[in-house]
């Protein structure tokens, strides 16, 4: 698995949120929900951007990036450095845990024909991050010098016709990542992952209707290696899966689309599975929208939950199953100009969960499926208007009830860092040369686990607000100082229980484009 958290917004063009389960287009790990980062584009025209950024904990930013069209071929390619001192994360007065990201990556698209189009792209990310782990002798967590290398290489090539209200594509990518892990300078272990996949699709037009097939395979590799435990730990894993996928896309009128996918998974370690996903839009009027949706969704256990081993903590458990869940969604909006707004309701219901456990007999940790089903369910509504181009107000809040069942016997209980309340309030605008943002960001009380007793006690851990204000300002074409607070109000609070976060940051820099 990729460490998500290394990919920075250098390149990166659009994030879309997409809630709820979705493996019936995206395959095992779209159980809850899909997050799509779609890097930088290829361009039209010629462009160039650079950007150089400083602030607080010691915090450096570069980065450039280039695009452009000669005849029938479009490129795009990005280069980021990202550093910062960091700080003292366990909150006792010792070392700072501070980070270190570079990234590359690139987009290519030639169109030998009208009819035809061809692409590359690849994302290189190469980081060190220093954190405090957990005292080797007593388990409990401490103020270490834990250090991790992670290299990650991404790549895809993809081929597309068009023809006679045919579509037909071919693609194949590689996901290949590389983590060590140090203690004060010492190798602890090394693990590196691999995926490979290969697909190829057909879609037929006709009459505002889409039928699509696809065949997907994937194969992933796992390797680990420690220097600590004399190769104990040593381990080589494989795995595979062959997806048969179909869908029907319609649209009726104007006012009324429908999509139906099923996706039959062939795994070669679990027992196959099926998924579907169905939903329906309605325009009874240009003004409002309805609607709804039902999702199901797979999740492979990791191989770390599989097969993890570290002597004194932790064994994997090879019988585990996969998770697996289903959920529905229905809402409305209303948009009239510069104004809108949307209400959302989602229930989601999880079988076969994998969840942490811990043996007092030996002291080792394992993984495990829990019998019975935990449930998620909320409402999320937002709103936004616009008071012309000097200033836009964007807000929403949402209302989740999430809990989990650890026994079968026990009754379910609240997911832990999960708030029932949670709100954002966004504003932004241009005005002559300034460009302005400001966010305030609020978290609602929520329940984690303090892992030092045995067993793990709960903790109550407190909501907060989180504000940001970004000011810009155009020295000249295409050239922009600017200047940004993080944490505003100087929160003091914790995502995750003894475990410090920054407080008030202000940070300057400046930014130049040339072409668009």
């Amino acid at each position: 698995e990729a460490r998500f958290e290394l990919l920075t917004v250098d390149g990166v063009d659009r994030i879309d949120i997409m809630r709820g389960p979705y493996s019936a287009f995206f395959g095992s790990e779209a159980i809850g929900g899909v997050v799509s980062v779609h890097t930088n584009q290829a361009h039209w025209d010629r462009s160039l951007e650079a950007l150089a950024e400083y602030g607080g904990l010691d915090s450096a930013r570069l980065s450039a990036s280039a695009g452009g069209k000669a005849g029938r071929l479009e490129f795009g390619a990005t280069a980021g450095w990202h550093a910062s001192e960091g700080m003292d994360s366990f909150g006792s007065g010792g070392d700072k845990d501070g980070f270190e990201n570079r990234s590359a990556s690139f987009k290519a698209i030639l169109r030998p024909s009208d009819r035809i189009k061809l692409g590359a792209v690849g994302r290189w990310i190469d980081s060190v991050s220093e954190f405090d782990g957990l005292d080797p002798l007593t388990f409990r967590r401490a103020d270490t010098l834990d250090e991790t290398r992670n290299r990650i290489a991404a790549g895809r090539l993809w081929g597309q016709f068009e023809s006679g209200g045919w579509i037909g594509t071919l693609e194949s990518s590689l996901l290949a990542s590389a983590n060590r892990n140090r203690l004060d300078e010492a190798p602890l272990n090394r693990t590196a992952g691999r995926r490979v996949t290969g697909g190829a699709q057909l879609s037929r037009r006709f009459a505002g209707h889409r039928l699509t097939a696809a065949l997907d395979h994937e194969a992933e590799d796992f390797r680990a290696r420690d220097q600590v435990h004399f190769g104990g730990t040593d381990q080589d894993r494989s795995r595979s899966l062959t997806a048969l996928v179909g869908e029907w896309h319609g649209t009726w009128s104007d006012a009324l689309t429908t999509s139906l996918a099923v996706r039959h998974d062939a795994f070669s370690a679990f027992r196959d599975e099926t998924t579907v996903r169905a939903a329906a839009i309605l325009r009874p009027s240009r003004e409002w929208t309805l609607l709804a949706s039902y999702g199901e969704g797979i999740a492979q256990p990791t191989f770390y939950d599989l097969f993890g081993f570290f002597p004194g903590s932790f064994a994997g458990n090879p019988e585990l199953r996969p998770e697996r869940s289903r959920g529905f969604e229905a809402g409305i909006a209303w948009r009239r100009g510069a104004a809108g707004l949307r209400a959302a309701a989602f229930t989601n219901r999880l079988k076969s969960e994998i969840v942490d456990v811990f043996d007092p007999a030996t002291f080792l940790s394992s993984a495990r499926n829990v019998e019975g089903a935990s449930r998620r369910r909320g409402v999320e509504v937002a709103g936004e208007y616009g008071f012309g181009e000097a200033l836009r107000l964007q807000v929403n809040y949402t209302f989740l009830d999430a809990d989990e069942r650890r026994e079968p016997a026990d009754a379910a209980i609240r997911e832990v860092r999960r708030p029932r309340h949670s709100a954002n309030l966004i504003a932004f605008g241009e005005a002559g040369r300034l460009s302005w943002s400001a966010t305030a960001a609020y978290v609602g009380a929520r329940d984690d686990l303090d892992t030092d007793p045995i067993p793990a006690q709960r903790v109550r851990l407190g909501g907060y607000v989180l504000g940001s204000l970004r000011l810009g300002w155009a020295l000249g074409r295409g050239v922009e100082a600017f200047g940004r607070v993080a944490n505003a109000f100087a929160a003091d609070y914790q995502d995750v229980f003894g475990y410090e976060t920054p407080g008030r940051t202000v940070h300057a820099g400046l930014r130049f484009r040339l072409g668009s």
